[in-house]
């Protein structure tokens, strides 16, 4: 597995939402339930995406924008439009049940003429650790083109999003990370993108095996002179290129992403040990494993549990 997949498999979308709307100016929805990740596109006309805090960004047809949360955002028809905001949420329901347009299983359809945008919406939940270190790495706001013309995935998603069969969400979840793999990949693969390091990283011939190493055997007993055997090179070589193309030497990596995995791990299995969860991500000793933790993360195994799992609860 290499580094982005196993990031990507922390954001798979599980419950994901989706709607579509055909709206006509003025008009301007108001997304407030700060989701991690909220994937839009324009089937047809165009308008403004408008950030907190940050300055607005037109979004045209065949355009996708990825915008990162939790803060909210505004998606209008023109900048200082003098429509009255619709709150968009994830626990939204039809206009005449009082609720608002997005809602998974329903979508608004009105002959606007020329003048019309439609508008896709998929809401990701994400959740995790591991999650977070993709989430870290992402503007505000991504938007990615596709030349001028509306996507056939994101066509056949508005029209999965307006029905209601067995199997929808399982299809649109899909689809949604269909969608946000290739939307990353084009923002990190342009020339005026900013890939992590881990990224690039993952190119090249070397580090990039060490990197798949590490993200596919975590719990082994890694060393600079055994990866390095494993990828074919020299310690020296190893630790450099490693170090110049990811930002950190390979342990200091390595235990990182050990200390990630055992985050999740800690509130995924609310039964296992800190033991059971050490041997899980390298550690035969618990004590140790504590250690390493309280030092990268701030606070011990235990607390970090406890912490963590009485935010979730309801």
């Amino acid at each position: 597995m290499d580094a982005f997949g196993d990031l990507l498999r922390g954001v798979r979308a599980q419950g994901s939402l989706f709607g579509s709307s055909t709206l006509t100016p003025p008009w301007a929805l108001h997304f407030v339930d700060g989701a991690p990740l909220t994937l839009c596109t324009v089937l047809s006309g165009g308008g403004w995406i408008v950030p907190e805090h940050r300055p607005p960004e037109p979004l045209c047809v065949g355009e996708t924008v990825v915008v990162r949360g939790p803060a909210p955002f505004l998606f209008v028809d023109e900048v200082g439009t003098r429509a009255e905001p619709v709150a968009c949420g994830a626990f939204c329901s039809t206009p005449d049940q009082g609720g608002t347009r997005h809602r998974l299983g329903w979508h608004e359809t009105y002959d606007g003429g020329d003048s019309a945008t439609t508008l896709v919406v998929g809401a990701y939940p994400v959740h995790g650790e591991i999650s977070r270190r993709l989430l870290d790495a992402l503007p505000v706001v991504l938007r990615v083109g596709s030349g001028g013309k509306p996507d056939p995935v994101w066509e056949h998603l508005a029209v999965e999003a307006a029905a209601d069969t067995p199997g929808q969400q399982v299809v649109l979840d899909r689809l949604l990370d269909w969608m946000l793999v290739c939307a990353l990949r084009e923002y990190f693969d342009r020339p005026d993108g900013n890939p992590p390091g881990w990224y690039s990283a993952g190119r090249d011939p070397v580090v990039g095996g060490a990197l798949r190493l590490l993200h596919s055997e975590p719990a082994a007993p890694w060393t600079v002179a055994s990866l390095a055997k494993r990828t074919g090179v020299s310690r020296s070589t190893l630790a450099k290129r490693f170090t110049d193309l990811v930002g950190k030497p390979p342990l200091t990596y390595l235990a990182h992403w050990r200390m990630t995995l055992a985050a999740d791990l800690l509130t995924e299995r609310e039964t296992a040990t800190v033991a059971e969860i050490a041997r899980t991500v390298g550690y035969s000793d618990a004590f140790a494993f504590s250690a390493a933790f309280k030092r990268l993360r701030g606070v011990s195994p235990s607390t970090y549990r406890s912490a963590a799992t009485s935010t979730s609860r309801p």
